[in-house]
């Protein structure tokens, strides 16, 4: 009996220390932005969030669906092995049992295709697309740069018809995650307020893109739902010379004076542990650090982040939200890699940088 009771006292006394350490976190959120899994592995994904992810301190969890769910108000832009509602009910589960938030995602405004692949918005509403002028690639030969600045198409957020659809997406897609937020993605925006597009030709970029980030913000707010986005395309690429991936070249980088202060900013760098939440929590908006692959980069991430909140004033304060740690690969990699399964040099080597980050979360 006293064995037993040994053995129940050190169990409770494990997890409240566990407990304890999370709670003792330098930020409320510490998080995971990856691709939904296959339909098929959908098992194998909650199984990984509840005994990895949850364990290693993980509290919220960004899904990247886009397309690939089987919507009901929207069945001709479901893109292929879509995720059921069955399967979203059991990451939904899961995540809530283990006190995770979980976000999903669809990409807006930009990022409508990749390479020689054309989005499904674009694909089925074609007088959406902001140039129609710009066609696509021979499948194999897509080089960055090009004569036509073609990175990813963009939808034209002045068409009259767009936001309908738009809209009817985002509440399904929240609903069925059970989600108080949704992330919008709007990054790496490059075309925008083109000179042949009849609506948005000669419109000032900056207000084109709040605008949107605004009309997205605001239908999510009719629900009390929060907008969450990527922060690249309201930083002044040139000025601070981080460039035109995670900073504007096209000037929509004076939007950050623009848009409701309750939109909730995902700050992605991953060359240099660039300072720029600093200029985010100083404009009033919320703001995380984002990791990709660099386990000391993503360390020197945290540790500007603690610094930034441990010397700032009370306003400012609550505006450092955490860390958000970013996979651009699949899911399935990402596991394999987390767990050990794929210790090959092709393993995703972002699920290393986020073990070696959980465990500074957890100092």
């Amino acid at each position: 009996m006293k064995y037993t009771v040994t053995l129940i006292l050190l169990g409770a006394f494990s997890l409240l220390t566990f407990s304890l350490s999370i709670a003792q976190s330098p930020y409320p959120v510490r998080g995971l932005c990856i691709a939904a899994p296959e339909a098929q592995n959908v098992d194998a994904w909650c199984r990984f969030i509840e005994k990895d992810l949850a364990k290693d301190g993980l509290n919220t969890l960004i899904l990247r669906v886009d397309y690939r769910y089987q919507f009901k108000t929207h069945p001709e832009l479901v893109d292929e092995n879509p995720l059921t509602e069955a399967d979203v009910k059991k990451i939904v589960k899961v995540c809530r049992d283990n006190g995770i938030n979980l976000i999903p995602q669809i990409n807006l405004l930009g990022h409508q295709s990749w390479d020689d692949k054309i989005g499904m918005l674009l694909k089925v509403y074609p007088e959406f697309d902001e140039t129609p002028d710009v066609k696509l690639p021979t499948p194999g030969t897509y080089k960055w740069p090009n004569a036509d600045g073609y990175y990813c198409k963009s939808y034209c957020p002045r068409h009259p018809d767009l936001h309908s659809i738009v809209f009817d997406l985002m509440d399904e897609i929240c609903e069925v995650f059970e989600s108080d937020a949704f992330h919008a993605g709007l990054d790496e925006v490059f075309y925008l307020g083109e000179k042949n597009c009849p609506r948005c030709a000669g419109r000032d970029r900056a207000e084109l893109f709040a605008n949107e980030v605004t009309k997205l913000r605001n239908y999510l707010g009719l629900k009390n739902r929060k907008l969450w986005m990527w922060g690249d395309r309201l930083i002044d690429g040139r000025t601070t010379g981080i460039g035109l991936w995670e900073g504007s070249y096209n000037n929509t980088h004076r939007a950050i004076d623009m848009i409701p202060k309750d939109v909730v900013i995902c700050d992605w760098h991953y060359e240099r542990a660039d300072p720029t939440a600093f200029l985010f929590a100083a404009k009033g908006l919320q703001v995380l650090s984002c990791s990709w692959r660099k386990p000391q980069l993503a360390i020197s991430q945290h540790e500007l982040l603690k610094t930034f909140k441990n010397n700032s004033t009370p306003e400012m304060n609550p505006n450092y939200l955490g860390m958000l740690h970013t996979c651009w690969g699949s899911a399935e990699r990402f596991m394999a890699a987390y767990t050990g399964k794929d210790t090959s040099d092709k393993r995703d080597k972002s699920a290393d940088c986020l073990r070696k980050l959980a465990k500074v979360w957890q100092e």
